[in-house]
């Protein structure tokens, strides 16, 4: 084996490398099967087997399911909490450190390389994959949350974070805290753990000549291992990682559209109508699966974004338009005055906000890292590092806050300038629908809020089939279209498993219990980064 200090010459050609590439391609070979699938068998077998097993559990035993998932993830947030929170707090900073050091200016295939897609594009993509349908689900009911526990309970507990109690009887202040913390959960600690995912993969696939699958990242640590059993682990945990994490998602967007469309034409929500429902919506990304990157995600997500923008550009005009602006600047504000209180594992934060909240999103956003990274490094190429970090972590971060400000802050408008009470009693995947109904066009909005939804969810399930199919047939981005499809539907299929067994208890449990094992693989990954960097041209 040769040293893995020595695998990049000093002028940074990947001349070892890629001898070792070809090691690793024999190493990592796709057998081809009998029905024409191009597949990676360790990797395939384990975690298709091991999924598959999963969903005739999960569904054999639906009683006994829903409370151990619940206890599952009760234990990990509990456990591990500081674990997450430190953990996203290094992505950040590592982030920030490559934009303004001279490792910023790598170009992501090579000095030559150019852009394959517009910024326009480009963004969309990102934006898509990144947290569709999270923004539509939390968009108004965690602001709503934040400021009602702020309001009422800040000083409920003397364990309670400190900022909290001292925002108990202030509307105004209670809203800043409000929207801070949402913030928090949406903005630059998401995006730089799929930052950190996306540009180790960029890295070492189109700098390093590797294959574009988690295990390559690791090269730089374990060397030759990562195309033995050491690599095969990684990459059938990111398997676990993506499918869950992707699940959680789809039961989130299932739960929302049904409940929509309850509101909006009275449809009864049963487990049944929500079995159809991701039954329906798998079928459409099917579709766009078989239709492939360009075909299909990318006119999908640029579809969401167009609609996106229309349903934030109404609610802006037609909502409290000057708090709104004002809110922008005034949460970022906030949100720059709390980071440090509220990223703080040992500090005195509130067991349900840093536990129930915080260490749950940390986990789903490294859950679904390997699935958002690797779409975003296939998408990425000929972008410069800085580029690449100031695009992926401070614009979408920004977006989100404005999209937050926007439904958030009418939502607590409405509550506090209006007194209209229905939008704070009602659950949560029902909130965005209670409040769009108290503006002009509700009935247009609401059906466009639904089929924004619908859209999300179906570009998260065909371009998550993308990234499994990837991981499972070493590498290989261009695997046969069955096993696309196997996957898309798999997909679908533990989304009605974990919706049936237990609801989105069940669904955020999945998240959890993958986020943590992942979380580790991602604070390797960040050594790894680093050592690629120092040896590339600039």
């Amino acid at each position: 084996m040769s040293d893995q200090a020595d695998m990049l010459s000093p002028d940074g050609e990947a001349n070892v490398i890629d001898t070792e590439y070809e090691v690793g391609q024999d190493n990592i070979q796709a057998s081809i099967g009998p029905f024409g699938l191009d597949i990676h068998n360790p990797v395939f077998m384990i975690s298709g087997l091991t999924i598959v097993a999963f969903v005739f559990l999960t569904l054999a035993f639906q009683e006994a399911a829903g409370p151990f998932f619940n206890d599952l993830r009760g234990t990990i947030t509990s456990i591990f909490d500081w674990f997450f929170l430190s953990a996203a707090n290094v992505f950040v900073i590592l982030c920030l450190v490559l934009i303004v050091t001279p490792l910023g200016k790598v170009r992501l295939g090579g000095t030559e390389a150019v852009p394959e897609y517009s910024y326009s594009g480009w963004f969309a993509m990102l934006f898509a994959a990144g947290m569709g349908i999270g923004l539509m689900f939390y968009g108004v009911s965690e602001p709503i949350s934040h400021f009602s526990s702020s309001f009422a309970e800040g000083a409920g507990s003397p364990d309670s974070w400190a900022p909290l109690a001292g925002a108990a009887g202030d509307q105004t202040e209670a809203q800043r805290l409000g929207m801070a913390a949402t913030i928090f959960h949406w903005g630059l600690h998401p995006w730089a753990i799929y930052a950190v995912v996306a540009l180790a993969l960029a890295l070492f696939s189109y700098n390093k000549g590797l294959p574009l699958t988690i295990r390559s990242i690791f090269y730089p640590i374990f060397g030759e291992r990562v195309w033995g059993w050491t690599g095969h682990i990684i990459d059938t945990l990111a398997v676990f990682a993506t499918l869950f994490g992707l699940a959680t998602s789809l039961g989130f967007g299932a739960e929302q559209a049904n409940a929509g469309l309850e509101f909006l034409f009275g449809w009864t929500v049963t487990d049944t109508s929500k079995v159809f429902l991701i039954i329906g919506i798998t079928a459409v990304a099917l579709i766009s699966v078989v239709a492939g990157l360009d075909a299909g995600v990318k006119r999908l997500s640029e579809i969401n974004m167009v609609l996106a923008a229309l349903l934030l550009l109404f609610v802006t005009i037609v909502g409290p338009t000057g708090e709104i602006i004002r809110g922008f600047f005034a949460n970022l504000g906030a949100y720059a005055e709390y980071l440090p209180s509220l990223s703080n594992p040992f500090g005195r934060a509130d067991d349900n906000f840093r536990q129930g909240w915080t260490a749950f999103y940390w986990a789903w956003w490294i859950s679904w890292s390997p699935f958002v990274g690797m779409f975003i490094a296939r998408v990425s190429r000929g972008r410069t590092v800085r580029e690449f970090i100031t695009c992926v972590l401070i614009i979408p971060s920004l977006v989100s806050v404005f999209w937050m400000t926007a439904f958030g802050g009418t939502a607590i408008s409405q509550i506090v300038n209006d007194g209209y009470t229905a939008v704070s009693d009602a659950s949560l995947e029902l909130k965005l629908f209670v409040m769009l109904d108290q503006l002009p066009l509700a009935q247009i909005t609401s059906f466009l809020g639904i089929v924004l939804v619908i859209v999300f969810f179906v570009t998260s399930s065909d371009s998550g089939s993308l990234v499994i199919d990837t991981i499972t047939a070493g590498g290989k981005v261009d695997a046969p279209v069955p096993q696309r499809v196997f996957w898309a539907c798999f997909e679908g299929l533990v989304a009605i498993a974990l919706l049936l067994g237990g609801g989105l208890g069940a669904l955020q449990a999945a998240a959890v219990s993958t986020g943590l094992p992942f979380t580790l693989i991602l604070l390797l990954a960040c050594y790894a980064i680093v050592k690629g960097l120092i040896t590339e041209p600039r």
